[in-house]
């Protein structure tokens, strides 16, 4: 399986889950942070009805790189199992298999390989997780990162 067809494959398995969304393309396609906001309008289209009424997200990807935090490449495997089996709103609850998702997420990492960067909005503690907005939604969460020539992000977003 080649590179881009096994990223596909790995986020699509990890945005499995309602409100999780994942996107992987060549960094042709553009900056981490074009990369994360054109992920954010996707999950503020699809979640529209759950947004509450008056709430405003990100205008423009400078928006999404004043939320971002470079983190390595161990913290981003983390961060995206985190997003995949975890939920956000309702902390303890799992979505999905953790190992699963853990599997997918460390193949994720291991293809962008050893020099790839990574950010997050998000930081987790044993007492729960903080974050930066990125969205119009109460909770959101993202891991992006970029290596090998591709450029990867997982988006979890949720309303309570």
């Amino acid at each position: 399986m080649d590179t881009v067809a096994d990223l596909r494959v790995m986020l699509e398995s990890l945005a499995k889950e309602d409100g999780v969304f994942g996107r992987g393309e060549s960094e042709d396609a553009g900056s981490v942070e074009e990369h994360v906001y054109g992920l954010v309008l996707v999950a503020q289209r699809a979640w529209a009805p759950y947004a509450i009424e008056g709430s405003r997200g990100p205008t423009r990807p400078a928006d999404i790189s004043d939320a971002l935090t470079a983190i390595d490449r161990e913290e981003a495997a983390t961060v995206m199992t985190y997003l995949s089996a975890s939920d956000l709103v309702f902390p303890g609850r799992l979505r999905r298999d953790r190992e699963h998702a853990h599997r997918a997420a460390q193949r994720v990492v291991k293809l962008l390989g050893r020099d790839s960067t990574w950010w997050t909005n998000i930081e987790l503690s044993g007492a729960g997780h903080g974050w930066n907005p990125v969205s119009r939604f109460s909770f959101d969460g993202v891991v992006a990162g970029t290596g090998n020539g591709f450029v990867v992000a997982l988006l979890q977003v949720g309303e309570d």
